[in-house]
């Protein structure tokens, strides 16, 4: 089950999940774009189904374990890719309705998928969970404190449901990836695309395939005594 996956990374990581043989649900909150996430993954002969959710509702987050379970009959893997962002400001210029729904969808929301997927994991005899973090959940962003301080938050879930699961066969990681290149990198100036990856070592942006491919192996049996851990996908930004 890969949240977010209606573009980006989410997509990415969903058509990878397929191309090594996966049943995949595909959560988003858009409709059109997760139906062509799951054209895009039959048409390559792959299986998917799409689920609707906002990952902000306790109520839908349940609803979207059951629809995955009803569907494929167990639950192996989960990646919890959600956020969103705020107009950048200091901290001081923050209002409380930006903070609340920032730290709603891109904390709470990868909590309320912890909280559900689990026991779905367990009755499977276990799993790996991955969320998406960001560099800026390792490091500070400012400007941007309600993303920033979310961020950190997912890096600290995973830490501690690490701890608590470890011994069930459960395996939680979280990967930071710096800037990728999606629709938000694209829909700017190509000055300004310089600009927001000049920080970077490698001198670009991640694909979001790049990413996709650190997620799957995090939960791939390569990776099978991996848990606990934030992983930088960020060519060498962390390093800085």
């Amino acid at each position: 089950m890969v949240a977010g996956a209606g573009s980006g990374i989410g997509r990415a990581t969903a058509e990878r999940f397929a191309d090594e043989g996966a049943d995949v649900v595909v959560v988003d909150i858009d409709d059109e774009a997760g139906g062509e996430t799951v054209s895009r993954i039959e048409n390559d002969g792959g299986n998917a189904t799409f689920v609707r959710t906002d990952v902000s509702d306790s109520t839908e987050v349940k609803a979207m374990i059951e629809r995955a379970l009803e569907e494929y009959g167990r639950l192996d893997f989960a990646v919890n890719n959600v956020a969103t962002g705020a107009d950048p400001a200091p901290v001081t210029d923050i209002s409380e309705q930006d903070w609340d729904r920032v730290t709603s969808i891109s904390q709470k929301g990868v909590w309320l998928g912890l909280k559900h997927e689990i026991p779905a994991l367990l009755d499977s005899g276990g799993g790996a969970i991955v969320n998406t973090a960001s560099h800026a959940g390792i490091r500070g962003s400012p400007g941007r404190t309600p993303y920033s301080a979310s961020k950190h938050g997912v890096v600290g879930l995973t830490r501690s449901v690490t701890l608590e699961f470890a011994a069930d066969g459960i395996r939680v990681n979280a990967v930071c990836p710096t800037i990728v290149n999606t629709r938000a990198l694209q829909s700017m100036s190509p000055e300004e695309q310089d600009e927001v990856t000049a920080g970077v070592p490698m001198g670009r942006p991640a694909d979001p395939a790049e990413v996709a491919s650190v997620i799957v192996w995090l939960c791939s049996d390569d990776a099978s005594f991996v848990t606990g851990h934030a992983l930088p996908v960020d060519g060498g930004q962390t390093q800085r």
